[in-house]
Parts: structure tokens; C-alpha cells; sequence
């Protein structure tokens, strides 16, 4: 049985809508209503965030609020490490899913020589860079991040200096660069991606479980293939973005996309997953209840919550 810690971080200053800070004590407002003691039962602790920066300009027009993501990511980092270090899992509940970054640059920091593996589970790639983004916004980037990628292959941007000298300090936080390789990568559920970002889905080869090929083949299978995929690698972070969901059940979510998974098939897929010894951490982002009707989404997402750390503390 693994001793368990959760890791709150209500920053959303990586999202363009407001909201997603606010989907921790959606969660637990979901927990409450369950009549369930799991925010009792674990340690948690709460990163301090920047969300002070909504009330000024967004700044940087290709990466915005970059100065406060880079705290953010150097926070989580330190705070995942820590953990870890304490032989401790990780259970991160992040607002925006820029804060995955941090947590990956956690687990690296914790083992730099270790060879990580990440299970992202998402209706989007998150690979964008200041150089491709359409929006500006961070948490379209935690990916390329992590892979130390600009794409200027793709290059539809000019960032300016000081945009540039962020993106390097972010890529670097841990001082280790790039964290992940694009082999030892695994989208599953993935269905919206730009031209810039499937350039690398192609040139990469990218693995991607589509949520047709989940139906398809079934969840027991495509957790399988997908350890099996990652089978070199030492240690493995999954990261659960709730508008891998179909947008009739994710509505509490910013870019809620259709055709996605089913509650139970996230819940199973999460259940199966979380039995493997070389899973090190789980993070769940981008819950907003101001976009939702009577705590739907986080009821949701709490109960894939609770499915996955079952399957936790029953390894």
C-alpha cells in the first residue's frame, strides 16, 4: 500500500477562461456530497499560486501571465520533489494544465536519472510553443515544454525577447532538458490538435489512443498496450485533463470537445493504469464549476478520483 499525498494548486493563469482555480473545492464540495472522507483521510498541501496576475494585462502576447507560470512550475516542481523524496504518490489537483509541467519537472528533479514515461490523457496535444500558439495561453504548452520543443518548423509567431527568455528559463526548470523523450509519450483520448502541433504528431509517430480506438478495443486493452509501450522506461506520470471527456459530460470544463470517453471508461482505463508499480504520480486539471450546472463535472471527476487511488491503495 502506498502512502498517499495530494498536491492542491488552484492556479488557472495558464487558461483563457476563468475558473479552473476554483475546481479543487469543486472536488471536495463533490466529496462532501458523496458523504466521503478522502480529503480527510490523505495529507494534503496547497502550492501558494499567482492568481493575482488575472486582475493586470496578460503581458506576453504569445505566452501569457509567463512570468507567473514560471513561479508556478518552479513551485509544483519543488513541492512533487519533496514528495516523492518522502516516498510518498503524488495526487496533484491542478486548476489550468500548465501546472503539469511543474509536476514533471518534479519527478525529474526527484529522479534525474530515471527515465520518464507520461500517459496524457486529454482531448488536446498541449504542444504548442510561443512560436505556434494561436491563443497565447500556457496551458495549450506544458508538452513542449517538457520536451525542451519550439517548433520552429512551424513558426507562425515572433516572440519578443523577453518571451523568449522565459520560454528558455521554463524549459530548464530543474536544470534538465528536455525532461521527457517523444518516444516514451502516450496520448489516449486526444481528438483536437492544430497544424503545427500534428506536424510533430507526425514527425514524431507519436503515440495516440483516439477515443474510437478505446471503444474499439476496449479499456483493459489500451491500458495494456500503453504500459507495454512504456515498458522502458523507469517511471511513469499519468495526467487526466476532464475534457478527455465527452463534452455532453464535460461541460465544467473550458474546451470541452465532443466525441471523448465516458465516465466509466475514464474510471476503468485510470483503475487499470494506476496497478502499475512504475506509475510515480497522478494529476487531475482543468475542472470549472462556472461553466457547470449543479457541480456535475466535479462529481465526475471525483469519482474517477476515487477510482484511481482505490486502485492505488489496493496495488
Amino acid at each position: 500500500m502506498r502512502e498517499l499525498r495530494i498536491i492542491e494548486v488552484k492556479s488557472e493563469i495558464g487558461a483563457g477562461t476563468r475558473g479552473s482555480s476554483l475546481g479543487v473545492d469543486a472536488i471536495k464540495i463533490a466529496a462532501l456530497d458523496f458523504g466521503s472522507r478522502y480529503f480527510k483521510k490523505y495529507k494534503s498541501v496547497e502550492v501558494p499560486n499567482e492568481n493575482h496576475l488575472l486582475l493586470e494585462t496578460a503581458g506576453n502576447q504569445f505566452a501569457k501571465r509567463v512570468s507567473g507560470v514560471l513561479t508556478m512550475v518552479e513551485r509544483i516542481a519543488e513541492e512533487v520533489a519533496k514528495t516523492l523524496k518522502n516516498k510518498e504518490f503524488p495526487i496533484i489537483l491542478s486548476g489550468d494544465h500548465s501546472c503539469s509541467a511543474g509536476t514533471i519537472s518534479g519527478i525529474r528533479k526527484a529522479f534525474p536519472k530515471s527515465r520518464l514515461g507520461v500517459i496524457w490523457i486529454d482531448a488536446h496535444s498541449d504542444i504548442h510553443s510561443p512560436y505556434t500558439t494561436p491563443s497565447g495561453n500556457l496551458h495549450g504548452m506544458p508538452l513542449a515544454i517538457v520536451l525542451d520543443e519550439d517548433n520552429i518548423e512551424s513558426k507562425i509567431n515572433v516572440p519578443d525577447q523577453e518571451t523568449v527568455n522565459y520560454w528558455y528559463q521554463l524549459k530548464n526548470v530543474a536544470n534538465i532538458a528536455p525532461k521527457i523523450k517523444y518516444s516514451d509519450l502516450v496520448y489516449i483520448a486526444m481528438r483536437d490538435s492544430e497544424s503545427p502541433e500534428q506536424y510533430l504528431l507526425k514527425k514524431h509517430k507519436i503515440k495516440n489512443f483516439p477515443p474510437s480506438e478505446v471503444r474499439k478495443r476496449g479499456v483493459e486493452r489500451v491500458a495494456l498496450d500503453t504500459l507495454k509501450y512504456l515498458q522502458n522506461c523507469d517511471l511513469i506520470y499519468v495526467s487526466f485533463d476532464v475534457d478527455a471527456l465527452d463534452s455532453a459530460i464535460s461541460k465544467g470544463t473550458g474546451t470541452p470537445v465532443p466525441h471523448g470517453i465516458t465516465e466509466r471508461e475514464a474510471g476503468n482505463l485510470l483503475a487499470r493504469l494506476m496497478c502499475s508499480e512504475k506509475v510515480c504520480g497522478f494529476e487531475m486539471v482543468e475542472v470549472n464549476p462556472t461553466l457547470d450546472r449543479e457541480n456535475l463535472m466535479a462529481e465526475n471527476a471525483f469519482e474517477i478520483l476515487l477510482r484511481a487511488t482505490n486502485a492505488l491503495i489496493n496495488d
